[in-house]
């Protein structure tokens, strides 16, 4: 989410160090202390130089297994080589979610601020020794996450719900009419599942819920999970990720939060600063980077 946006909830929400989950499928249960998943290591991958100014806002990787980051309060996302050293540097304005597209170009998010007006998606190619970004869409309000599928669609979440652009930049307004999603912030896509965290959810559901739709039935949406933090103070989902079949959340308590997808059971893989966006570590297959507020990326090791 915004970085502008997320400030506002974190004096609303606060940024707490204990976390409880509501588990459930379909009928979430009511909040139950979230259990540890077991000791995990943390580490710095790519340290920030300014903290806060540093936001890492989201993460991406590139064919060639480099880390980029955006840098939404800089505007501009930053390329990082395997020991973290800044390499490159694309000026995007308010970048948020960036991933590799199946044409092996970089697709980022732009706009991602209640100050950027109307905002979109761009590319270009990170093997480019100098790459200049390229307008895909345009026109949506303050968009956030993005996910591709395996027929080359990408979904953006924006401040009025959860879109799929078709491989050419279109949009399919069919199945954008079929959806309803409350306050989408992270999303990802599994086989025929899109996996998306959302807040703000008024009289549809609380702040902090994990939320399954359908690529082939959009309109069939089921609740995961409803994370927590602070007691039962609902906690703010960010990004998420599918790895060996959990789901991976990153909070605003600071926490990453691995979340079976079947049974909506949760538990805490680490406690540490507010966290924004969760990758896979290209160079470490047992580890995740994790993005934060303050600008570092961590490198955590989750126990099996």
């Amino acid at each position: 989410m915004s970085s502008l946006r997320r400030s506002v909830v974190r004096v609303v929400v606060g940024a707490a160090v204990a976390s409880c989950a509501s588990l459930g499928s379909g009928t979430v249960a009511g909040a139950a202390p979230l259990t540890s998943c077991g000791q995990a290591r943390q580490d710095v991958a790519i340290r920030s130089s300014v903290p806060l100014l540093d936001w890492s806002e989201n993460l991406g990787i590139d064919a060639m297994g480099e880390v980029w980051v955006s840098r939404v309060m800089r505007g501009e996302v930053q390329r990082y080589d395997r020991d973290g050293r800044l390499t490159a540097t694309v000026a995007v304005p308010s970048p948020g979610a960036i991933r590799l597209g199946p044409d092996g170009l970089l697709y980022v998010v732009t706009g991602n601020s209640p100050l950027a007006g109307s905002g979109g998606i761009v590319r270009f190619d990170p093997a480019a020794a100098r790459p200049v970004p390229v307008a895909f869409a345009t026109g949506f309000p303050q968009p956030n996450g993005a996910a591709f599928d395996d027929d080359g669609n990408l979904y953006v979440t924006t401040g009025n719900g959860l879109h799929r652009l078709r491989p050419d930049g279109s949009e399919d307004m069919d199945w954008w009419s079929a959806v309803s999603v409350d306050g989408p912030n992270g999303v990802v896509v599994s086989g025929d599942s899109v996996y998306v965290t959302a807040n703000f959810a008024g009289s549809s559901g609380p702040v902090g819920r994990v939320l399954r739709l359908s690529r082939t039935d959009p309109a069939d949406a089921t609740t995961v999970a409803d994370l927590t933090s602070f007691g039962t103070l609902p906690d703010f989902v960010d990004d998420l990720l599918v790895r060996d079949g959990a789901l991976y959340v990153t909070t605003l308590a600071g926490h990453l939060v691995r979340v079976d997808p079947v049974t909506g059971t949760a538990c805490t893989v680490v406690a540490t600063q507010p966290l924004t966006a969760v990758v896979a570590d290209p160079t470490d297959p047992s580890a995740l980077l994790a993005g934060s507020e303050e600008g570092t990326v961590l490198r955590i090791r989750p126990t099996r």
